[in-house]
């Protein structure tokens, strides 16, 4: 044998010794590894391909190469063959199924939210659930008068209210005004839910605005206008404020964008107001 039959210095020399990438079709079920996770394919899309492990924790990765079968290197591509589609997500996380439903007629149930950047931020992220289930969000300027208007709307089983509240907090204006409520019988037909954040915007994780936390305001400057300030926008007017949220709205896209404790006073709204109804 001759020693010398073949080129050390050849193409590809260098990855020689080197296991070989093959493609492989993604699939559901298909168990996988990336780095120091592995777990089973439960959906892909747009080049994204996303595992789930034992635990149920999910985790997404870049498809094509990088990836572990049974130990040897693969590169996952797009099926050869035509499938399902898969599974979607509205922004809140909920799953849609194959056939989008047209809106259901409004139930007799309502939410209130206060303010108007508070109902354009439910109506981003849970307008798709909404109507789903057929269940109208509309806005209020304040709460001062919640007694009032609870008693105008006239809550009974089968027509319930929900509420959202800014500053609800022990001690408060918002928690006295909602004890009244409480205090006139609805509490079997009302649910006041209230986040602790003087205003919305902080019910935004703040990396989304590309800070590490939320400017602290003090109490006798104008939130809007002061977190504005700190943030080094303009703040003059309220033309000022309502660019500067649009731009907060816009970089929101689902649920993982919030503080966890909002989405959770929301998604026990619209439980509550559906009790009712469900099929």
């Amino acid at each position: 044998m001759d020693r010398y039959d073949s080129d050390v210095l050849r193409p590809g020399w260098q990855k020689a010794h080197l296991r070989q990438t093959r493609d492989v079709p993604v699939e559901r079920d298909l168990v996988v590894e990336c780095g120091d996770f592995c777990g089973a394919v439960v959906r892909w899309e747009n080049g994204i391909v996303v595992l789930e492990d034992r635990r149920g924790r999910q985790r997404s990765f870049p498809m094509g190469a990088g990836f572990l079968l049974e130990g040897e290197p693969v590169s996952l591509q797009p099926p050869l063959r035509a499938t399902p589609p898969t599974p979607r997500y509205t922004a809140s996380g909920s799953r849609v199924g194959e056939r989008r439903e047209t809106a259901r007629v409004a139930l007799p149930s309502r939410i209130y939210v206060e303010g108007r950047h508070d109902a354009e931020l439910v109506e981003k992220i849970w307008g798709d659930d909404l109507r789903h289930v057929g269940v109208v969000v509309e806005f209020l300027g304040g709460i001062d008068d919640l007694p009032a208007i609870v008693a105008e709307f006239r809550p009974e089983p089968g027509r319930r209210l929900g509420i959202l509240v800014d500053h609800l907090v022990p001690g408060s204006k918002e928690s006295r005004i909602v004890a009244q409520v409480h205090a006139a019988g609805y509490r079997d037909v009302v649910l006041v839910e209230g986040h602790e954040y003087i205003d919305v915007w902080h019910a935004i994780k703040p990396e989304r605005v590309r800070r590490k936390a939320w400017p602290k305001i003090p109490r006798d400057v104008d939130f809007k206008k002061g977190t504005l300030a700190a943030l080094g926008l303009p703040c003059q007017d309220q033309g000022d404020v309502a660019r500067a949220w649009q731009a907060m709205l816009g970089r929101v896209r689902s649920w993982r964008d919030l503080e966890p404790g909002f989405n959770t006073k929301v998604e026990r709204l619209i439980d509550f107001v559906t009790a009712d109804h469900q099929d």
